[in-house]
């Protein structure tokens, strides 16, 4: 019978119950005393030197307390990299200063030139209309080709474009080419991976405020890691020690990493208060998010598969120009590298592999982390080029990924990975089930009797969560460690605190949290409160994404409550006059092994904090604990994914007919949120291979900045799924057996849209090699038409 509380029940969310309600305490519902508004005036242009500002005017205008310009931030730190990476030359890459108000030089639409701050919003933008710039329009560069080939440089200080150069693994690259040259067959694709916009359902908001009675900053954020924004904007930005500066990230409306970064409106917004001496509020605009947030994807590959004669794969080569837009964001460098290079093995052994990625700086919006960050570009490349493989020889496409899996475990890859666990025949073999793949034939005829083209495409996909250890990825250039801690309070009464370094921005974190520490001591979930998103209150920990919250937070959770058992095991042991050796904790009963004598949780803890029959002489009175962790291996969360598409030939519409997913998660903590966290990631692979594309014209316009040209998946363009999680290979290097599940579904989902628009068009007999995402009704019918 299914649980109904702890590890595997499908506990409802607790969290839930506010938001639902209209009770979520969102950064926008934060007014404090006596604040401002700032209006930032943004580049209407991609590229320029700045010749001149007048602010004079806007100074004067009514509830004008101060306009900033470039020059207000010239002895104020950039906004920080996070991530080194050096190239294939032994080269560091190259690294922009990125300012927080451009000056000098614009170097994409969007970028803030100017800030007003005033007493309210609608003074700020009057003021900022008045604001009068000089500017002599330069050449922008926003093909990546070209920006490499040479030309206007997006910074005059560089070299040139390339960011880096970046080869891996460098010394598989002989073997590589021998094995391309020797193949019985080879199949070449050139894919792009169209750039998105997050799109979030709360924009970015900052409000910051200085107290001068005791020299104290605070920032509340739209933040995914708040101790993260407050280490960098401390120490590398602003220049605040630690102790003085406290960021706050409340209730947070969905990020899919657009939400991971520094921005330059948080560092704005903490500055301005101390320098108006008043609160400084700042709330994006959809438009704003547009040319501001950092965008997705961006990469253009040319992706090689070479085969023997018994159709075993034997070398992987590609090719990616990967956008960095015109600066580096956070996390931008490690995206299409330590993100993406290392996941080129995919489900398969095959023996050679080498990638190289060419970083280019263009003058659009910086490129950073979007759910699965470098993982559905890999997994997009190389499932298409084995299906277009499969197509191009005639063979079961399902029979030659099923040939070429990895089945033995731990394995390590050509490309420096070594998975420790995983069945990806189960998974498949789940997948077929579900999907009715077997019945698949009998529904294509039926559409084909009314004049329509059916599709059914597969693909699997692997995914690195949880990155770490510390020492590993400080080897590879992360300039920060990723652990994470957590802290177990536990009250005199037994209720529990725990404060958690993860932030919770629609995981369900305040619910399957407290299901891990239920199971471990055994009181109801609802006497354990999960304490998130401040960094006054919580350890320091590394925040959410890369689906690390259950692995790293949640092990770290694990930890600090082994040391609180065991802490209280010694207590529990002298109330009963027996050795803690002997002592066994089941349902939140204390009870010595092999007798009836047993003494509850509550009495335990409360003799922890009133300790007049306590064991002094051995441990402290209290009981609260805190632990790091650090893993020491990724996790490796799999699956095997299928879409069935009817087309429309007359139209080239694309209508999904249903979807299917199975994925190995490991131990799975809550199903239903589990299953959700899978939902909503297939219906952003959806959305990016059917309707999603960000596009610049050749001035560098975003001529996607709105909703009327940015085309976002609506209720009637998502199937129903079928979703399993029941083949589970246990991580085998973390307390909860945990792999992660967030991105999972962004990883799975394009390809296995893509393969089945395909498989529809070539049921028809017509031959198209590849379509380019987004797959338009246009693109797909002049695919069509022009094969």
């Amino acid at each position: 019978m299914p649980k109904d509380s702890g590890i595997g029940a499908s506990t409802k969310r607790r969290e839930d119950v506010r938001f639902l309600t209209g009770n979520g305490k969102y950064t926008d519902d934060i007014n404090i005393y006596g604040q401002t508004y700032v209006h930032f005036v943004r580049a209407d242009v991609a590229h320029a030197t700045i010749n001149s500002i007048d602010t004079s005017t806007a100074e004067s205008m009514p509830g004008v307390l101060k306009v900033f310009t470039g020059a207000d931030f010239e002895a104020v730190g950039g906004l920080p990299c996070g991530w080194q990476v050096t190239d294939r030359h032994g080269e560091p890459m190259q690294e922009p200063k990125h300012p927080i108000i451009a000056h000098g030089k614009i170097r994409h639409v969007g970028e803030i030139v100017a800030a007003v701050v005033a007493e309210s919003l609608t003074q700020a933008r009057d003021a900022g209309e008045a604001i009068e710039m000089d500017l002599s329009e330069l050449p922008a560069v926003i093909d990546m080709k070209n920006a490499v080939a040479g030309g206007t440089k997006v910074h005059d200080e560089l070299s040139g474009n390339l960011c880096y150069d970046w080869g891996f693994v460098e010394e598989n690259k002989g073997a590589v080419d021998e094995a391309i040259k020797n193949a019985a067959h080879v199949t070449t694709l050139e894919l792009v991976n169209n750039r998105l916009v997050a799109n979030p359902m709360e924009p970015r908001v900052a409000v910051g405020e200085y107290d001068q009675s005791d020299d104290m900053h605070t920032l509340h954020t739209t933040s995914q890691n708040p101790h993260v924004i407050r280490l960098l904007m401390g120490a590398f930005v602003l220049g605040i020690p630690e102790h003085k500066l406290r960021v706050v990230a409340p209730d947070v409306g969905g990020g899919f990493g657009t939400k991971i970064f520094h921005y330059a409106e948080e560092a704005f917004c903490t500055f301005a208060a101390k320098a108006v001496k008043r609160p400084v509020k700042w709330t994006s605009t959809r438009s704003e998010a547009f040319m501001s947030d950092a965008h997705g994807r961006d990469h253009v590959t040319k992706i090689e598969l070479a085969l023997d004669a018994d159709n075993n794969f034997t070398a992987v080569r590609t090719e990616t120009y990967a956008n960095m837009g015109a600066y580096l964001s956070t996390f931008a460098p490690s995206v299409p590298t330590w993100l993406h290079g290392t996941l080129m093995a995919g489900n398969y052994k095959t023996p050679a592999i080498y990638v190289n990625v060419k970083a280019v700086f263009t003058n659009t919006v910086p490129v950073d982390a979007y759910r699965g960050a470098g993982r559905p570009e890999a997994t997009f490349q190389l499932e298409r080029v084995i299906d277009q493989a499969a197509r191009e020889l005639g063979v079961d496409p399902i029979a030659l990924r099923r040939q070429n899996f990895v089945t033995e475990f731990p394995y390590a890859t050509p490309v420096a990975v070594e998975y420790d666990t995983g069945d990806y025949e189960a998974t498949m073999a789940k997948l077929e089930e579900i999907a009715d793949v077997g019945g698949f034939a009998a529904r294509r005829a039926e559409s084909e009797k009314n004049g329509k083209l059916r599709g059914l495409g597969v693909n699997c996909y692997i995914e690195a969560c949880g990155i770490a250890p510390s020492n590993l990825v400080g080897q590879l250039g992360a300039r920060a460690g990723l652990y994470d801690a957590a802290t177990v309070r536990v009250n005199a009464t037994g209720s529990i605190s725990v404060m958690v370094g993860a932030h919770s921005h629609g995981q369900g974190h305040e619910t399957s949290f407290p299901q891990v520490i239920s199971e471990m001591i055994g009181i109801p979930e609802d006497q354990i409160d999960i304490v998130h998103g401040d960094t006054s209150k919580i350890p320091f920990g590394m925040g959410t994404y890369g689906s690390r919250s259950l692995a790293v937070c949640g092990s770290a959770m694990v930890r600090a409550a082994e040391k609180v058992i065991n802490k209280a095991k010694k207590i529990a042991a002298h109330l009963l006059e027996a050795s803690d050796a002997d002592i066994e904790l089941k349902d939140g009963t204390f009870s010595v092994a092999g007798t009836d004598k047993s003494v509850a949780w509550g009495e335990v803890t409360l003799a922890a904090y009133v300790p007049h029959n306590y064991p002094l002489e051995d441990i402290e009175p209290g009981l609260e604990e805190t632990a790091f962790y650090d893993p020491a291996n990724f996790t490796y969360p799999a699956g095997a994914y299928a879409c069935e598409v009817e087309l429309d030939p007359e139209t080239g519409k694309v209508t999904i007919e249903s979807f299917s997913a199975a994925d190995d998660f490991g131990n799975v903590i809550n199903p239903m949120i589990v299953s959700g966290q899978v939902h909503g990631g297939i219906a952003q692979g959806v959305g990016q291979a059917l309707l999603e594309n960000c596009s610049y014209d050749e001035d560098g316009q975003l001529i996607s900045a709105s909703y009327m040209d940015y085309a976002m998946p609506r209720a009637d363009d998502l199937p129903f799924y079928s979703v399993d999680h029941s083949c589970q290979t246990p991580c085998t290097h973390n307390p909860l057996g945990v792999k992660g599940c967030g991105e999972a579904g962004a990883i799975g989902s394009p390809p296995s849209v893509v393969n089945a628009v395909l498989d529809a068009i070539n049921s028809g007999g017509k031959k198209v090699a590849h379509i380019d995402m987004p797959l338009t009704p246009h693109r797909v019918w002049s695919a069509m038409n022009n094969a």
